[in-house]
């Protein structure tokens, strides 16, 4: 019996022992699970690679930078450690930051570049841009010659073209209608319904003449209607040595442009920038606005009023006469892109939202399907049968067309003949010069 009582008490003190050990346990968890509650770890974060944008498309929210910004918001989310950080200047201001980075050593990954020799063989010999694989992108459909302003001397393929960019007078059809006016089918007919419009209290045609570059299309429009397809080996010719007085046309030309720029464009015109110029028309100050094919989504613009973006058309230059070599010849060239610069510490990630952004689905799709731009590539596939009227006007434009300037004069050689021939369009027009200080300037 003293036996049996022992072994119960002795039950009873290991199963004591066992309690204790477990709750003393418990205790040990429950304060762990109360200290990581009130003093939570930090979680650890995904690595984020940092993709480093520079473009000259300030405007996220219109035209081809909202293109640019969707793309890079549906990359982002399809790309959940990858971060675009986008940095955007307008033109001019673009210019300048970019020679700065150019001289430093904190380059971006991807950058905005025009296919011109005025502006992108000067980085391609400086090393700046990363070559790419041309075979990589032989099924989007760039058109035909749209590559070839982003090649180095030697063929390589340094950037992908946006947009194809045409020349173009935009119209009010509301004013016009209201006094009659007709779309003028010669030049002469041009400079007389000017002076019809100021007559009647408007401006005639809003330019951008204090940014220079859109004087400087408007002389290589004139040219363009008057050589054809003579104009891109006359231009070959002229800069490779030979000048441009050799030619008597081009000194008259020169003077028609002189003689009547003032009459054609709004009074004060060369101190006007583009946003100034833009808001003559779409406020209905001016009857015309002379600019590219780029700026077409003024049509889907909210800024705009409605009943101006309901009744916008668009001409082209008008030739000198119905039979002239280039009457059915347009100013039109594949003009900016975006490349992949060699210094960028995300070389390899930014070349892979490169090829995502030209994908055909992408670029072409958003900048059709939202009146943006006519891109470089076969859009036909993402008509939707409710564009606005001036988006079908500039492809009947481009698809009637006999040929294209190519790349315009300011940009045909170094950046620093784009600068000097701008500010001799300019000073040319402005009555400043006389077309043979004009020629003498280009010369040199």
């Amino acid at each position: 019996m003293k036996n049996k009582i022992k072994n119960q008490i002795t039950n009873i003190h290991r199963a004591a022992a066992i309690a204790a050990i477990l709750l003393i346990a418990f205790s040990f968890c429950s304060c762990g699970a109360r200290n990581l509650a009130d003093n939570e770890l930090p979680q650890i974060q995904p690595q984020t690679t940092e993709i480093r944008v520079f473009t000259n498309l300030p405007d996220r929210t219109n035209g081809q930078g909202k293109a640019e910004q969707l793309i890079f918001d549906a990359y982002e989310k399809q790309n959940p450690g990858v971060k675009i950080s986008v940095e955007a200047l307008d033109d001019e201001a673009y210019k300048v930051k970019f020679r700065a980075y150019a001289s430093g050593t904190d380059m971006p990954d991807l950058v905005s570049v025009w296919g011109q020799p005025g502006f992108i063989s000067e980085i391609i010999e400086a090393g700046l841009l990363f070559p790419l694989n041309e075979t990589d992108y032989a099924s989007y459909g760039f058109i035909e010659g749209s590559l070839d302003g982003f090649r180095s001397e030697t063929g390589e393929l340094y950037g992908l073209p946006r947009n194809t960019d045409v020349s173009a007078f935009y119209y009010n059809q509301v004013i016009f209608d209201r006094y009659g006016w007709q779309v003028p089918e010669t030049f002469g007919e041009l400079v007389r319904l000017c002076g019809e419009i100021r007559a009647a209290g408007l401006e005639p045609v809003a330019i951008a003449g204090a940014d220079k570059w859109p004087l400087a299309l408007f002389f290589n429009d004139i040219l363009t209607k008057f050589y054809g397809k003579e104009l891109a080996p006359f231009y070959t010719e002229a800069l490779s040595g030979a000048g441009f007085g050799e030619k008597p046309m081009f000194r008259e030309l020169s003077w028609l442009f002189r003689d009547n720029a003032s009459g054609i464009f709004q009074r004060g015109f060369e101190t006007q920038d583009y946003g100034t110029a833009f808001n003559l028309f779409a406020n209905g100050r001016a009857a015309m606005y002379y600019n590219g094919s780029w700026q077409m989504s003024m049509a889907n613009d909210p800024a705009v009023p409605s009943e101006m973006r309901e009744n916008i058309h668009v001409f082209t230059m008008p030739p000198l006469t119905p039979d002239t070599n280039g009457a059915k010849d347009i100013a039109a060239w594949n003009g900016g892109g975006h490349s992949v610069t060699s210094a960028g510490g995300q070389r390899d990630e930014a070349l892979k939202l490169l090829n995502y952004m030209y994908l055909p689905e992408n670029w072409s799709r958003i900048a059709w399907q939202n009146n943006i731009c006519m891109s470089a590539q076969d859009f036909a596939q993402y008509k939707t049968g409710n564009e606005p009227p001036v988006q079908l006007e500039f492809t009947e434009i481009v698809g009637n067309a006999a040929g294209f300037s190519g790349t315009p004069l300011n940009d045909r050689f170094t950046a620093q003949f784009k600068t000097d021939c701008e500010n001799l369009c300019q000073s040319l027009a402005t009555t400043m010069i006389t077309p043979a200080q004009f020629i003498a300037g280009l010369t040199e």
